[in-house]
C-alpha cells in the first residue's frame, strides 16, 4: 500500500518519521481530514539551535498526490529559507522541476532555486527533516 493512499497509512509513516529523527526537540504536526479524500498537515518540527520546520501540506489520498505544500525554516526569528510550488514559468532555471523551488537569501522573497527533492508524488517530510538536522550545529 503506498504511504499517500489514505490518511490512516500517511499519519503511520508521518508520525514513525517523527520517532526517528535523532536531532528533533518536539513537534505540533497534526494530520486531520477534509473531506472524504483530503487531508491537511500542519504544525511545527522543533531541532536544537532554536530551529523550527514549518509544514502545511494538502494531500489527496484518491488520487495520492500531495496537492499543495509550504514548508518554512526558522532559526529562532528569522525566517532562513522557505520551499513552495508556485508557479514561475517566466525563470527557466526553474524549469526542470518545475514548479518545486526553495526560496533562499539574499533577496529570499525573489531569490529562487531548483528543488528537484520535491514532488507531488511522494512525501517530502524525510528530505526536509534531513535537511535540517543537518544544519543543526552549523
Amino acid at each position: 500500500m503506498s504511504t499517500l493512499s489514505s490518511l490512516e497509512e500517511y499519519g503511520r509513516f508521518v508520525y514513525a518519521l517523527l520517532e526517528k529523527s535523532g536531532r528533533m526537540r518536539s513537534h505540533t504536526i497534526r494530520l486531520y481530514p477534509r473531506g472524504a479524500s483530503i487531508g491537511v498537515v500542519e504544525g511545527d518540527i522543533s531541532f536544537d539551535q532554536q530551529l523550527v520546520l514549518r509544514v502545511y501540506e494538502r494531500l489527496d489520498f484518491a488520487i495520492e498526490r500531495i496537492l499543495a505544500y509550504s514548508y518554512e525554516v526558522w532559526r529562532a526569528q528569522q525566517q532562513l529559507y522557505w520551499y513552495d510550488p508556485m508557479p514561475h514559468p517566466n525563470n527557466p532555471e526553474l524549469a526542470r522541476n518545475h514548479p518545486h523551488h526553495k526560496h533562499v537569501p539574499p533577496d529570499i522573497k525573489h531569490n529562487r532555486i531548483p528543488a528537484p527533492e520535491l514532488s507531488f508524488d511522494a512525501p517530502n517530510l524525510p528530505f526536509l527533516i534531513r535537511e535540517v538536522e543537518g544544519q543543526v550545529g552549523d
